[in-house]
């Protein structure tokens, strides 16, 4: 059993008092297994003697949000900070604020770098204010790193807004240029992927800058987010419930919409030799992406040509050799909990740890299997144990999973940015399902009574959307 006498010298009796408790936490192979959140709490709270490893900092911050807000668990950490260095002695107190004072520090700037948006709520902001001021009063150069932390935080959340907002833009440029219902007008008149880029490598490399642009600004709480809808968080009102996982949504509706432009661009074309080229390209863009390691947008345009509108057009497949397009069918099967993938993707993540150029480092996972993944480690296991203690076992799985994520978003994009290939590709206009049936019958007639019903049905109801409109 561990006591304090075995560690000899190196504790004071100060140190010993505020390092006690650490030793009645239950732990496994070094990793903490469970406490109550109290003990969990002061486990994060830096002393004169005493910082927290950084990867619990991380699982627990990213968690803690499971049960209860950041701001009450900064609000806590910051007043036992302040309290365990009170003495009665006001001379005392001051001298051992000041040498507590950069852990302090460094605590909050590792909050602010890693979960930049829960200071999105104003009272953060406040409390962060708060400690800048009682650090300001005993130790300078402690409060010069809070203000150049706070600037820093400042920048990054102003570059999430302008993120925020052009999104919004682009999203209301296609939203206001509807496509029109297909005609060999229509048709001739619109611009179509080949004739904006015509090699599937660039226009991969474009769709790999629009993936980290947008993976760059998800929170790696969204993750924790996105399964935490029944928590007390829901019990407050301001940005925080409004904004829980916007950025993760908007990266999933990225993938549905390349998903139906890939459709788009495959039944929009009147003359079966030219939806028969597009099929052909979209195949290398496809093989292209998985040779840099974007399967997110190698498996939203594998989902695109498989939808049925496309997936019918049996004479424009038949002009098409699948051969290429089989082998990636079969590397994004979904068979065995998409084996195939998984393999690949450890391949690339292996790649990325030994890479020797910046597009080696490339990982963008298929994203909608990646929540899943965590969704489901968080529904496997309870967050608390029988005991009431939390399941700190379970915080230690997330965070692995989403600090794997923190490692991929991190990239920088090595490839030539062509802006009219990425103007193309987030704004152009993209039919809805019932346009895109349509477009498909369109193409090729109806093959049986079932589809000759559906096409006349699709016909009458976007008149009626359009003479509504």
């Amino acid at each position: 059993q561990t006591s304090l006498s075995s560690f000899g010298d190196f504790v004071t009796p100060v140190a010993a008092l505020s390092i006690w408790w650490l030793l009645l936490l239950p732990y496994a192979d070094f990793l903490l297994v469970s406490a109550s959140l109290e003990a969990l709490i002061q486990h994060l709270v830096p002393t004169v003697d005493y910082y927290p490893d950084r990867s619990y900092v991380f699982t627990f911050l990213l968690s803690s949000r499971l049960f209860l807000h950041p701001y009450e668990l900064m609000t806590r950490v910051c007043h036992l900070c302040v309290e365990q260095q009170r003495s009665g002695d006001a001379l005392l107190d001051k001298i051992r604020f000041r040498e507590v004072a950069p852990k302090l520090v460094q605590l909050l700037t590792e909050w602010t770098e890693t979960f930049p948006y829960d200071f999105r709520d104003e009272r953060m902001m406040r409390c962060l204010k708060d400690m800048t001021h009682h650090v300001a009063r005993g130790d300078e150069y402690s409060w010069r790193a809070m203000q150049q932390m706070t600037q820093r935080l400042i920048k990054r959340l102003s570059a999430l807004g302008q993120y925020e907002e052009a999104v919004a833009a682009l999203n209301a440029v296609a939203m206001e240029r509807p496509a029109s219902l297909k005609s060999k007008q229509a048709s001739a008149q619109r611009s179509d992927v080949l004739s904006v880029c015509d090699d599937p490598f660039v226009l991969a490399q474009q769709l790999t800058h629009i993936e980290l642009d947008r993976l760059s600004f998800i929170g790696p709480e969204e993750f924790i987010q996105t399964f935490a809808m029944k928590d007390p968080l829901e019990n407050h009102k301001g940005f925080f419930r409004k904004r829980k996982t916007s950025n993760l949504e908007a990266y999933v509706n990225w993938f549905n919409r390349l998903s139906y432009l890939v459709a788009t661009e495959i039944c929009m074309p009147v003359k079966k030799k030219h939806r028969a080229r597009i099929i052909e390209f979209f195949i290398d863009v496809a093989q292209e992406c998985f040779n840099i390691g974007n399967f997110n947008s190698l498996m939203a345009i594998i989902t695109g040509m498989n939808m049925s509108p496309v997936a019918r057009l049996k004479k424009t497949w038949n002009k098409v050799n699948t051969d290429k397009f089989e082998i990636l069918e079969h590397q994004m099967d979904p068979s065995s909990n998409f084996s195939n993938y998984r393999t690949a993707l450890r391949g690339a993540t292996q790649r990325s740890e030994t890479a020797h150029s910046s597009q080696e480092k490339i990982v963008i996972p298929f994203f909608s299997l990646l929540i899943k993944d965590i969704y489901f480690l968080n529904e496997g296991c309870a967050n608390r144990l029988a005991n009431g203690h939390i399941n700190f076992e379970k915080l230690w799985e997330l965070a692995k999973q989403v600090s794997e994520f923190l490692v991929w978003r991190q990239v920088v994009c090595p490839f030539d940015r062509d802006r009219r290939i990425l103007q193309y590709l987030v704004t152009t206009p993209v039919f809805t399902e019932d346009e895109l049936h349509l477009a498909s019958y369109e193409s090729e007639g109806p093959e049986n009574n079932m589809e000759k019903d559906s096409r006349r049905s699709l016909r009458s109801s976007l008149l009626h959307r359009e003479n509504r409109s």
